[in-house]
């Protein structure tokens, strides 16, 4: 499946003309994205597999699959139906929640995301994760960059990067199709936290 199947073409144009933005933009970064800002920690570090070991012919969906900390990620994105997607050409650069990310939604949040009826809204929440092109974590400036879900903020601090609430906890993790950073909370545009906390009868997400 490709992205072009859902999303509309003035998105991936967007998302493809960002990928300049993201390697050199200025824009503050809490003026572009309504998921909020927070100061970067040190949880869980993602530890390599062996399999995580060569990366010439695994793609972002490979070495993520190789890996104990991107289960729920790798679950997320089969129900999605995007596995074919991450596993193509690309590049791309994927800020990809962790397991201990995922389990810091509300109870019942993954299930019904991951439930058939749910697919599009789930594919929302994980293009909102992508960017066109490799990008590593040297390239990135603090400014407001286009995923292919819409806008993010990242903000490149002595202490480390953080993309709208979440930190970056193991970046650089090398595909043959792009490149991973690992983050500790999943990324949700305010408009995606409104429905999804409506959705689940909670006052909000985070």
């Amino acid at each position: 499946m490709r992205f072009s199947t859902l999303c509309s073409n003035t998105a991936i144009a967007a998302a493809a003309a960002s990928f300049g933005l993201l390697l050199g933009g200025t824009a503050q970064a809490d003026n572009h994205t309504d998921g909020g800002m927070m100061e970067p920690t040190t949880q869980q570090q993602v530890e390599p597999t062996d399999t995580m070991g060569t990366t010439s012919s695994m793609t972002i969906v490979d070495v993520a699959s190789g890996s104990d900390s991107f289960s729920t990620l790798v679950q997320a994105v089969q129900a999605a139906g995007l596995g074919d997607t991450l596993s193509g050409e690309g590049p791309y650069t994927v800020f990809a929640p962790t397991d201990e990310a995922f389990a810091q939604l509300p109870d019942g949040a993954l299930e019904y995301l991951l439930q058939p009826e749910n697919r599009d809204l789930l594919a929302q929440v994980l293009t909102y994760h992508v960017v066109e092109g490799s990008v590593t974590s040297s390239q990135l400036s603090t400014g407001g960059v286009e995923t292919i879900g819409g806008g993010v903020a990242v903000a490149v601090r002595d202490s480390g990067i953080v993309v709208n609430n979440a930190s970056v906890v193991s970046a650089d993790i090398q595909a043959s199709n792009g490149v991973i950073h690992a983050v500790n909370r999943v990324l949700l545009p305010e408009t995606l936290q409104q429905q999804l906390a409506s959705r689940l009868g909670v006052d909000s997400i985070y």
